[in-house]
C-alpha cells in the first residue's frame, strides 16, 4: 500500500508539473505576441545566452569534431575509413551530435543561472514585489529569457557544426595525411539543405523547452537558498531529459520531411 501511496503522490507531482509548465507557456506566447518589448532586457539575454556561451561552445565542438575524425580513422581503417572522414564528421554534427550536446550545454549552465536568478527573487518576495507594482513578471523575466534562448541556440549550433568540421580537418589534414581540398570537397558534397533544416530545425523546440523548465522551476521555488539550489539541480536534470525526449519525437519528425 505504501508503494501504491507513494506512486500516486509522484503521478499527482508530475501532472501539477506538467499543468504549470503548460500553463506558464501559454502566458509566455501571449505576453510575447502582446505589444512592445523591453529591448534593453532582450538585448542583456541576448549577450547571458549567446556571447557568453560562445568560447564554450567552441572548445567544446573544436574537440568533438577531433575525436569524430579519430574515432572514424580507427574504426574503419579496415575498409580505407579515413575516405569517410570528411561526410561522418559532418553528418554526425549537423544532424545530431552539435544540436543536441549545445542543447545539454546551454540547459547547464544557461538554464542553471536563469533559475537561480528567478528562484532568488521568488524566495526573497521580488517577484511579489513586482506584481504589487503592476508588473507582470511573465513578461518582464520569462518572456525575455525565452526568446532569447529561442533565437541563440540555433545560431549557437550552426557555429558549433562549423567549428567541429574544422576540428575534423585538422585531424584529417595533420595526422592522417588528407589533403583540405579533399575533406571539405567531402564535407560539402555530402551536407544536403535537409540536413541543415533537421538538424538547426530541432534547436528551437530545444531552446524554448529549456528556458520554459528554467523559469517555471524559478518562478515555484519555496523554502530559501536550500529551496534556490534545488530548483537549479533540477532545471539541469529536467532540461537535459526533455532535450532527449524531444530529439526523439523531433528526428522522427524531421525525417518524414527531409
Amino acid at each position: 500500500m505504501e508503494i501504491v501511496e507513494r506512486t500516486r503522490i509522484r503521478l499527482d507531482g508530475f501532472f501539477e508539473y506538467v499543468g504549470g509548465l503548460s500553463q506558464l507557456t501559454w502566458q509566455t506566447a501571449v505576453q510575447a505576441v502582446r505589444g512592445p518589448l523591453e529591448k534593453r532586457a532582450l538585448m542583456i539575454q541576448f549577450d547571458q545566452v549567446g556571447v557568453r556561451s560562445m568560447s564554450i561552445v567552441i572548445v567544446t565542438a573544436l574537440f568533438i569534431g577531433m575525436v569524430l575524425a579519430l574515432q572514424t580513422a580507427y574504426s574503419l581503417q579496415e575498409f580505407g575509413g579515413k575516405l569517410f572522414i570528411g561526410k561522418v564528421v559532418s553528418l554526425s554534427l549537423v544532424r545530431e551530435l552539435a544540436p543536441v550536446l549545445m542543447a545539454l550545454m546551454v540547459g547547464g549552465r544557461v538554464g542553471a543561472g536563469m533559475t537561480a536568478e528567478i528562484g532568488t527573487m521568488q524566495v526573497t518576495e521580488q517577484i511579489d514585489a513586482l506584481r504589487a507594482f503592476a508588473t507582470n513578471p511573465v513578461r518582464k523575466l520569462v518572456v525575455p529569457k525565452v526568446l532569447a534562448t529561442t533565437l541563440m541556440l540555433p545560431l549557437l549550433t550552426t557555429i558549433a557544426c562549423a567549428v567541429g568540421i574544422i576540428g575534423g580537418a585538422i585531424i584529417a589534414i595533420f595526422t592522417l595525411n588528407l589533403s583540405a581540398n579533399f575533406y571539405f570537397r567531402s564535407v560539402i558534397t555530402t551536407l544536403s539543405y535537409g540536413d541543415l533544416a533537421s538538424g538547426i530545425g530541432k534547436t528551437f523546440f530545444f531552446g524554448a523547452a529549456i528556458a520554459l523548465i528554467a523559469c517555471y522551476n524559478g518562478l515555484t521555488t519555496e523554502g530559501g537558498a536550500d529551496g534556490v539550489g534545488r530548483a537549479t539541480t533540477a532545471t539541469v536534470v529536467t532540461a537535459s531529459i526533455s532535450v532527449l525526449i524531444l530529439d526523439f519525437f523531433l528526428t522522427k519528425l524531421f525525417l518524414l520531411f527531409f
